[in-house]
């Protein structure tokens, strides 16, 4: 808004001047642009910033603005009225999304696949990090207007659940129970996972698992 409004005024006094508007550590913003603008028009800056300043009050910037000043050697410091803080929150507020966010057209269907964690291993906080951006992305989706399938996806468990159980019967009930009650659950999957890769016979014993473990085998 304030840019919007020095602009044309800094226009008005040379075509290639620019106010060069950025947040300030001693005001709300800060214009650099009338030190360019005294070089173009040969005028000592802080003239130049004082005029900038009296044709952008007039212009608009008065309202804006609660407080405008000249400041070092040709700044322009400008402190934003609370009113026109609650006037520019105000108009963004209205609309379905809210803030100033436009609806999207037309809406579309999406399907965000939150996390997809190995259910076969112990998660950690990089499966929770995966949720929550998941998440965002589904609010920022259905604020606009979007129809959000939200999945979970578990992918290919079978295998992995099959190789874990035929590392427990090789270890045996109450060693792998040992080791599982340690909280160990990691080092417990590696080791199966070792053993599925490395030997051809873990590997087929563990598939064989799989079928009984989804046939509702009873062992």
């Amino acid at each position: 808004m304030i840019e919007g409004i020095l602009a044309p005024v800094f226009r008005s006094v040379h075509p290639d001047a620019v106010p060069a508007v950025r947040p300030s550590q001693k005001a709300d913003f800060q214009a650099d642009g009338a030190l360019a603008l005294a070089r173009l028009v040969g005028g000592n800056p802080r003239d130049v910033a004082a005029k900038i300043s009296d044709l952008a009050t007039q212009a608009g910037l008065g309202e804006v603005c609660e407080k405008i000043e000249v400041a070092g050697p040709g700044f322009l410091n400008m402190w934003v009225s609370a009113q026109a803080m609650a006037d520019m929150m105000a108009a963004a507020r209205p609309g379905p999304a809210g803030l100033g966010i436009p609806v999207a057209s037309p809406a579309q269907r999406v399907v965000v696949d939150y996390g997809g964690p190995n259910a076969a291993k112990q998660m950690h906080v990089g499966h929770l990090r995966s949720t929550i951006i998941g998440d965002a992305i589904v609010r920022l989706l259905e604020a606009v207007g979007h129809e959000v399938v939200r999945e979970n996806h578990i992918g290919d468990w079978g295998a992995n659940f099959g190789m874990l159980v035929e590392h427990l019967v090789d270890l045996g009930e109450d060693a792998a129970g040992n080791q599982l009650a340690l909280g160990d659950l990691e080092a417990f999957y590696q080791a199966a996972r070792t053993s599925y890769e490395q030997d051809p016979d873990f590997a087929d014993r563990a598939r064989r698992r799989v079928v009984l473990l989804q046939s509702g085998d009873a062992e």
